[in-house]
């Protein structure tokens, strides 16, 4: 039986998709597992970046890495290599991959999720990736929470679906997702406020005026550190993301990699009717420069993503 219901998803990308759908299962269920299994949480080495990987970093990467060489996929790009890797010579299609994001939530049973991104392989292995985001055939990613759920995108709309643990297969749930115009909710890590740059304080204390500000609603603060977990809660009802640059050393362009997670969740995150910026800059007119670069990252609802982008002047 496939991962993944074939009805919706185009033939010639269906066993690339299966094979994300297949090894996202796998990695549900050990994840499931938690401490019965292997410590996932612990501490194993810093990728090529600087950041701390853990176990289930290291897991995943290996098991998607092994999945797609069956499926057509020439090029492999991953946040947790350095460089891209060659699967299978005369490929289709290049896949990158955030295999975990999320991963210093492992220990306390938060959402965390795999976020996938698919061009058309070019002759070149890093031309496959650092190419306009616009030019991404097909994003989305793998939430591993209560639900083991999957947004997809073609380009034509995005989509929603639910692991069925009966079957042990996706199931579609929802065919397009529509994202409201307008927000409630806003995200972004206040504990970094000392070093916002102007703009950002603006849209914040905007936000906290509340009704009695210029806004003229009440707004409330959502924070969870794992982006996958962020988009799909915006994606279902709603709301603004920002990681946006600040003064420290090292976040002048945020924290987030373009080719990793920013041009996918830009990708489906406009499919469903929101917008996604830098800040000023419509991501999908973007191209990455480099493998690992980052990029500030602002998205959500219409209606406040145009807001932030105005008070950027």
């Amino acid at each position: 039986m496939p991962a993944i219901d074939p009805a919706h998803i185009p033939a010639k990308l269906f066993p690339v998709i299966d094979a994300l759908c297949t090894t996202g299962a796998e990695v549900s269920r050990i994840i499931a597992r938690g401490p019965l299994g292997q410590a996932l949480g612990a501490g194993v080495g810093e990728n090529s970046d600087g950041d701390q990987q853990k176990a289930l970093d290291v897991l995943a990467d290996e098991m998607f890495e092994a999945g797609l060489r069956g499926a057509g996929v020439r090029y492999y790009a991953s946040e947790e290599q350095e460089e891209v890797l060659s699967l299978v010579e005369g490929g289709t299609y290049a896949v990158a991959a955030d295999p975990l994001d999320g991963s210093s939530n492992i220990d306390v049973n938060v959402t965390i999720g795999t976020i996938f991104s698919i061009f058309e392989a070019a002759g070149d292995a890093n031309a496959s990736f650092l190419r306009p985001a616009s030019e991404q055939v097909a994003a989305g990613y793998i939430a591993y929470g209560p639900q083991c759920l999957l947004a997809l995108t073609f380009g034509e709309g995005t989509q929603l679906y639910v692991l069925d643990p009966e079957t042990g297969s996706f199931a579609l749930a929802e065919a397009k997702m529509s994202l409201p115009e307008a927000a409630k909710e806003f995200s972004i890590n206040a504990s970094n406020r000392r070093h916002w740059t102007p703009p950002v304080l603006a849209y914040v204390e905007e936000n906290e005026a509340g009704a009695e500000g210029a806004k003229g609603r009440n707004m409330n603060f959502r924070w969870v550190g794992s982006l996958v977990a962020e988009t799909h809660r915006i994606l279902t009802r709603g709301g603004t993301f920002l990681y946006p640059s600040d003064a420290r050393p090292g976040y002048e362009s945020g924290r987030l990699r373009m080719v990793y997670e920013v041009a996918p969740m830009a990708f489906l995150v406009e499919q469903a009717g929101g917008l996604a910026t830098d800040g000023t800059t419509p991501i999908m007119a973007l191209t990455a420069e480099k493998l690992h670069e980052r990029r500030p990252f602002v998205f959500g609802s219409r209606q406040e993503v145009e807001r932030i982008t105005e008070l950027h002047g």
